[in-house]
């Protein structure tokens, strides 16, 4: 497996490195790069100039390809960081990861493209996974609020808690049969339902 990195370097180095890799092996500039102990800060060295470095994350994964032919593409790397060469007087960046992707398109792509990760509260992630602890070892959780929620006439949703009495539901009186007084024989329990034509 290939071993692949994306660097980015100014213009003025862009030129330079073009011009060392056009012209003989054998030639004196020489392109260096190391790295600090904690391997996110370092220096590039082109020549007998140095520029600062940092490796920083992508916002996403970028898919590496090679080709033999010009017509096959075989996939060779997934690359997710990427060192970043500046001049001198160049800030050093303050976040591990880069704002932007490599294209136009994904500009800015942490907040265009990706979903926001939600804000928890410690305190309630932690309450819930000693619940689930609790649960999983046979026991049960505690401080929740348990709800019925039942269906009433009307369609409406009504909510009562455990603590309160739950009403019973009110007993329909008899039907009498089909063809007795007060009641047309021709109908039948169908038609009675479809009233709202």
């Amino acid at each position: 497996m290939d071993e692949q990195f994306i660097l980015r370097v100014p213009p003025s180095v862009a030129e330079r490195i073009d011009r060392l890799l056009s012209e003989n092996p054998s030639s004196e500039d020489k392109l260096d790069l190391s790295f600090s102990e904690d391997g996110k800060t370092g220096s590039f060295v082109i020549g007998d100039v140095h520029f600062p470095a940092s490796l920083l994350n992508l916002p996403c994964i970028v898919e590496s390809y090679k080709t033999y032919d010009d017509n096959v593409l075989i996939k060779s790397a997934d690359i997710g960081q990427m060192i970043m060469v500046r001049e001198e007087g160049d800030p050093v960046p303050d976040v591990v990861e880069y704002r932007h992707g490599l294209t136009p398109p994904m500009r800015d792509a942490r907040r265009r493209r990706f979903r926001r990760e939600p804000d928890l509260n410690p305190e309630l992630v932690r309450r819930v996974e000693k619940d689930l602890q609790n649960i999983m070892s046979g026991g049960t959780a505690e401080n929740i609020d348990i709800e019925v929620v039942e269906q009433e006439e009307g369609g409406e949703a009504s909510a009562r808690h455990v603590n309160k009495k739950v009403a019973q539901p009110a007993t329909k009186p008899d039907i009498s049969e089909p063809g007795t007084a007060g009641e047309d024989p021709d109908r039948t329990e169908s038609e009675d339902s479809d009233d709202s034509i």
